[in-house]
């Protein structure tokens, strides 16, 4: 990891303009893939700033089970719930190299009291996150692993162009299993059964959806 002055990095698009002055305030750090940033129960209360590169927020369970709570590309900043000086309440690791501005909570706090419009970005990228959370919750207590995977493929599937619909990146089962809360064997099986019944395709760089998938399996 090496640092050097923000500016020379922070041509990234997708930061609205409070969020670049913000990094502005911070330090570039750059990480190798597979670089921890976050670690679920400690106390630290620092935020980064993403970038360049993709991070993946997930919790751990005693049995070394593993959670998914989202992926993350530049434009995103984690870490802001443990603004209120509480532990971190998950893990957070690079899946690609990435470039963070590192942040502070003063200088998240300065930055406020001289922009008190971000208050209301900052918040309601939380809103934002805890909808997230409710939403997991609920795919997690009512759905059975079929129907998770069904709403995982309609949130983010993107027209092929061809009558097709298309998830640009190809998870591995692990990766799956990890998003859908269930095990790699579940998902190996499911991507067979819908890969036979002529609803999918696996391609080496993406998922491809033939046609509808059905609402039960």
């Amino acid at each position: 990891m090496s640092n050097q002055t923000v500016e020379e990095d922070l041509s990234c698009q997708f930061l609205s303009p409070l969020l670049h002055r913000l990094a502005q305030r911070g330090r570039v750090c750059h990480y190798r893939t597979g670089s921890l940033l976050i670690q679920e129960g400690d106390r630290d209360d620092t935020i980064y700033i993403l970038l360049s590169g993709r991070v993946r927020a997930y919790s751990v369970g005693e049995k070394g089970q593993e959670i998914t709570y989202g992926v993350y590309g530049p434009g995103e900043y984690l870490g802001e719930l443990s603004l209120d000086g509480g532990v971190r309440s998950a893990s957070v690791v690079t899946i690609e190299r990435c470039t963070c501005a590192v942040v502070s909570r003063q200088t998240v706090l300065e930055h406020i009291a001289q922009h008190p419009e971000f208050a209301f970005e900052l918040l309601s990228k939380v809103i934002r996150r805890v909808r997230s959370a409710t939403m997991n919750a609920r795919q997690l207590a009512l759905n059975d692993v079929y129907g998770r995977l069904i709403h995982m493929v309609n949130t983010i599937a993107e027209p092929g162009g061809d009558g097709t619909r298309v998830i640009r990146e190809r998870w591995t089962h692990k990766e799956l299993a990890s998003r859908l809360g269930c095990s790699r064997a579940m998902v190996s099986r499911l991507l067979k059964d819908l890969e036979t019944g002529g609803y999918v395709r696996l391609e080496p760089e993406c998922f491809v959806i033939i046609k509808p998938l059905p609402t039960r399996w």
